[in-house]
């Protein structure tokens, strides 16, 4: 069996949901404009360029969360992916997921964001095996706006994935193939470990290394 690894933002959905959240909250007037320009302008500047500080982007995007119960959040991420994110699924994206599945691969993704955004995205494709950045809960089961654990950000994607792997008492050598579908830069610690690593709508280094490498290079556009 192969185990095949999806980034989510940029590769499996043509936008980025940790830039389209901010813009879906202003719209419900929960966060103002420079709260929508922080993230899309400065974090996500800092991502591309490679310097992002993690802690400071998470504490800064978790915030809002802890404000509303998880029946709340539930019922706003589904008004979220309706409009937000179900358009920028391509059936191309749709179409590569199906194909490992029907290959009778293992299906994981490994993503940057949070667990509340990305696992029902993931879910859309049917991918169950879900590694996002995990969060803090409170006795109710509520967000405090904290994370907790290695957030899943550049090597500490490897990490996250030798603690899913030793959670089910395997090992990547235990795998005929590793596959790793990715758009970013950030992502080449673990591009760099997999047997068959794939640019997805790469950034413009991760382009430039992948065909270096001679790396297969898709575009989900």
């Amino acid at each position: 069996m192969n185990l095949v690894i999806f980034d989510l933002d940029h590769t499996l959905i043509n936008c980025d949901s940790d830039n389209e959240w901010p813009k879906y909250l202003m719209k419900k007037g929960i966060v103002d404009q420079q709260f929508v320009d922080m993230k899309n302008h400065k974090f996500y500047q800092d991502y591309l360029n490679g310097c992002l500080d993690i802690d400071e982007f998470l504490a800064f995007q978790l915030a809002p969360l802890s404000r509303f119960s998880r029946a709340e959040l539930n019922a706003m991420h589904q008004e979220f992916m309706q409009a937000y994110i179900l358009p920028h699924i391509t059936s191309m994206a749709r179409l590569l997921v199906q194909s490992h599945r029907d290959a009778g691969d293992e299906l994981l993704m490994i993503s940057a964001t949070n667990e509340f955004l990305i696992t029902p995205i993931a879910q859309e494709f049917g991918i169950q095996n879900i590694i996002g950045v995990s969060l803090q809960t409170d006795e109710a089961g509520n967000y405090t706006g904290r994370y907790v654990g290695v957030p899943s950000f550049k090597e500490g994607k490897i990490t996250r994935l030798h603690q899913w792997l030793a959670e089910r008492q395997a090992q990547l050598s235990d795998y005929d193939k590793v596959y790793f579908y990715s758009d970013s830069f950030n992502d080449l610690p673990l591009l760099q470990l997999v047997d068959e690593p794939v640019a997805v709508n790469p950034d413009e280094k991760l382009s430039q290394y992948a065909r270096s490498h001679g790396w297969p290079i898709l575009n989900f556009v």
